[in-house]
């Protein structure tokens, strides 16, 4: 399923074919040789039909139907999530607001029946917590004639409608050039009608909207690998991500992905074996027991004995202008630049390597490429250290997309 920016359908809008699309929503269902389970067979005719209509977009006619399919089983929370996702469509399609609004709440809460039945899919849990309890719907614009024709637009979408919706997006443009979403949403139409070219040269467009926005890499992603160029599409993914770490919506692409070229992304995972804390003016070093006389040690206790530098003086000096002290992505960075220092100066450095932490050994050259402050916001990041990402993003994108590229992201295998 692709993931949203702002308009619903273009969340909704399925980017697999029918049949990939009934394996991912019948998944999750067991077989039953009858209704008495609460779980829909596979080779159910209504049940097929049903997906049958939601893949072409005639939510208004799928929704009943799933609605039926959940009262004759009731356990299924693959249908629930449709009838959630096909209400929620069919809610773009009602033009009086409170209408719509109460639409959205039967969708929300027949989407939380999904989940209570133990759904627990991206779709689901992006539209949950995108949908607020009260249904209500924020605008695109503060200008009143935009979100009418991005309205108006959204439910030609809905209706499946595509070249109509298209005009409509295009509307949008004219009266706001720098409209995002409009922009993305002429390359999704496109992509739902398998024009994939098109498709890439629009979210191109959005993507010079706003460079610092996830969506229109990932749907780009997507067009691209639809015309079977998997590492342009790996190439957009990992711009996504780049674009914005900090949301499950970035890493769908790249996941999905990873799963297709059979790779698995290495993540490099330092278990901390030193804390510091502060009361007061006294810093306290706690080193784990686990830890001896070794490379190990010797990284863990300049990693500790750093830390506790930065909560003293050191931050002052380098953040005169920050209130109190605060994790920076330049305090951790310096820090593990110090394990690097306590490892490498030990003597017989290259002797005693086999007996390093991997992830150590790994840190080691991740360092020496000058890739530290990338890591550290993507793999040492928490709520301080990630108020650092934007200006380093600013000044550095590129270390960071060759941060992903070379360390994290293993290129897909020849056939």
């Amino acid at each position: 399923m692709r993931a949203p920016y702002r308009g619903v359908m273009h969340l909704l809008a399925a980017a697999v074919t029918l049949f990939a699309l009934l394996t991912a929503m019948l998944a999750q269902a067991t077989p039953a040789q009858s209704s008495s389970s609460g779980i829909a067979p596979k080779n159910d005719p209504d049940v097929q039909h049903a997906y049958e209509l939601y893949q072409q977009g005639k939510q208004a006619q799928a929704a009943p139907l799933f609605e039926q399919l959940c009262a004759k089983y009731p356990k299924d929370n693959a249908l629930w999530e449709a009838w959630g996702v096909t209400t929620l469509s069919y809610s773009q399609t009602l033009t009086d607001p409170d209408l719509r609004k109460q639409t959205r709440v039967l969708a929300r809460s027949r989407l939380v029946k999904a989940r209570e039945l133990g759904d627990n899919s991206n779709l689901l849990q992006i539209l949950l917590n995108m949908i607020p309890e009260d249904g209500s719907q924020g605008t695109n614009s503060p200008r009143k004639e935009v979100n009418d024709a991005m309205q108006q637009a959204e439910a030609d979408f809905a209706r499946g409608d595509y070249d109509k919706a298209r005009e409509g997006y295009l509307q949008v443009l004219l009266l706001d050039p720098k409209n995002y979403s409009a922009a993305l949403f002429i390359g999704d139409v496109y992509f739902k009608q398998h024009i994939n070219g098109s498709a890439g040269e629009w979210f191109a467009k959005a993507i010079e909207i706003d460079p610092d926005q996830e969506t229109a890499y990932r749907y780009w992603g997507d067009a691209l690998w639809a015309m079977n160029k998997s590492s342009e599409a790996r190439e957009k993914y990992i711009q996504a991500i780049v674009a914005n770490p900090y949301t499950n919506r970035s890493w769908i692409g790249l996941n999905q992905w990873a799963g297709r070229a059979k790779v698995t992304l290495n993540w490099v995972k330092l278990q901390d074996k030193s804390a510091v804390t502060q009361k007061d003016k006294n810093v306290t070093i706690t080193l784990d027991n686990s830890l001896k006389d070794d490379l190990n040690g010797a990284a863990w206790t300049a990693y500790g004995l750093n830390r506790a530098l930065w909560q003293g003086d050191k931050f002052k000096k380098e953040f005169p202008n920050e209130p109190k002290y605060r994790r920076t992505m330049r305090e951790e960075a310096d820090c593990l630049h110090m394990m690097v220092s306590a490892m490498a100066g030990q003597k017989d450095f290259e002797k005693k390597t086999k007996d390093l932490d991997p992830a150590l050994l790994q840190l080691i050259q991740i360092d020496q490429a000058g890739f530290l402050e990338p890591f550290t916001l993507l793999n040492r990041v928490d709520n301080d250290i990630a108020k650092d990402y934007v200006p380093y993003r600013a000044e550095h994108r590129d270390i960071i997309y060759r941060y992903l590229d070379e360390y994290v992201v293993p290129k897909a295998p020849q056939p």
